[in-house]
């Protein structure tokens, strides 16, 4: 085994004419790499390919949202699986490292002061379990490692499918749409409160919850196109709220954007109805499919998606670049 091919070529695309080449790798977002280049959520600059001769070894590209100026997400690592004569983990972490260097000169590459962007990868959800999942996840996880990425969280995804029923939503509860801003900012930074999503934990760690709240408001919920008379407040029949669900499209599917129960009220089977409530939204403005995701440790959440009928569609793996 090579660990480097001597006339390894190592280089971003020149443009959507490349991309014919670039989607040698098979991968699940393939399909969408199109629009994103044309919609600005990736740039030629992003996408980097690791070649020998015209046979192509090994791509990356990072992703941003629509409203970001700079990379927000590592989300594409791939290699050729069933290369023997090179070492597959050598040859992606040249490809980190050298797209690094070139686009991060300083380290420090986004105006939010972050170090590179968290590594983001979709994998089977029972991975661990067969082997050749297995060793696939581990290289493109063993590459990143080497450039200086630590585990951060594992999530699970869901999906549910119009040829599945609609969750019945019970009568104990009242919804109401969200009375203004501050109404679910405030909601939000209650729900923060025993939350455990991993993201959030961390945030939690540098800033007050209103300050976290804030912040997700801000880089996500306040830039959805869909209407916001879609997101609900459950409450009690007096009232009293008791948690809220976002329901919302973003660039690609139909989606639960945030779900919560408010402390005081957990453990009493409220989250059925929200997550019901904020399906039943969707599938009547028309969505044939709706995903959600929550973190792997987060076990009420993932179970209570399966009750509602949704399917496990695939795990995610994700690394970050310490502080």
């Amino acid at each position: 085994m090579t660990a480097l091919p001597n006339d390894l070529t190592i280089r971003s695309i020149t443009g959507p004419e490349e991309l014919e080449l670039f989607n040698r790798l098979p991968y699940v977002q393939n399909h969408e790499l199109a629009d994103d280049l044309a919609k600005g959520r990736r740039r030629p600059s992003w996408m980097w390919m690791a070649l020998d001769g015209d046979r192509l070894l090994a791509r990356m590209s990072w992703w941003c949202r629509e409203q970001d100026d700079a990379p927000f997400l590592l989300d594409l690592l791939d290699v050729v699986d069933d290369a023997h004569d090179v070492d597959r983990v050598a040859v992606a972490e040249q490809l980190l490292r050298t797209a690094h260097a070139s686009l991060f000169p300083d380290g420090t590459p986004v105006a939010q002061g972050t170090p590179p962007p968290e590594y983001l990868r979709f994998v089977p959800a029972n991975w661990r379990e067969d082997e050749a999942a297995r060793r696939v996840v581990e290289d493109r996880v063993h590459a990143v490692e080497r450039v200086g990425a630590v585990p951060l969280v594992e999530r699970l995804r869901f999906e549910w499918f119009a040829e599945n029923p609609v969750p019945v939503v019970g009568d104990r509860l009242r919804f109401r749409e969200i009375e203004s801003t501050e109404d679910i900012l405030g909601l939000m930074a209650r729900a923060l409160d025993g939350t455990l999503d991993v993201h959030d934990r961390a945030d939690l760690s540098e800033k007050s919850a209103e300050e976290v709240a804030a912040a997700n408001f801000a880089d996500e919920f306040a830039n959805y196109r869909t209407p916001r008379s879609w997101w609900r407040v459950a409450t009690l029949p007096d009232g009293e709220p008791v948690g809220f669900v976002i329901p919302a499209r973003n660039a690609y599917h139909p989606i639960i954007a945030y779900i919560a129960v408010l402390p005081e009220y957990r453990g009493n089977g409220y989250i059925d109805d929200l997550l019901a409530e904020g399906t039943r939204v969707l599938a009547e403005e028309g969505a044939r499919n709706v995903r959600a995701a929550t973190d792997v440790g987060n076990v009420p959440m993932a179970q209570a998606f399966t009750r509602a009928g949704y399917d496990t569609v695939s795990g995610v793996v994700n690394l970050t670049w310490e502080k």
